[in-house]
């Protein structure tokens, strides 16, 4: 089983490892990522493998929400996220 993670908001140093750091932790093997910062905003997309995960994705979306404050972030599974963004 595989997430979308999406994290938005303004740029600052660690956000790359705080997330990733988090997801290592829950046993969510990184697969891909992308990340832009625009001027002072910063938006990355990461595609995650979660068949390993000790914990559940909710429990992820909370771990990574206190880990990375004051950012915008949502994880959604893979299905929903192709379900949402097809034409």
């Amino acid at each position: 089983m595989r997430a979308v993670i999406t994290v938005i908001g303004k740029d600052m140093v660690g956000i790359l490892a705080k997330v990733s750091t988090t997801c290592a932790e829950a046993n969510a093997n990184v697969i891909e990522v992308t990340q832009s910062v625009i001027q002072e905003f910063f938006a990355m997309v990461m595609l995650v493998d979660l068949s390993g995960m000790d914990i559940e994705i909710d429990e992820l979306r909370e771990r990574l929400s206190a880990n990375v404050q004051g950012m915008e972030i949502h994880v959604m599974h893979e299905d929903i996220f192709n379900s949402m963004h097809r034409i």
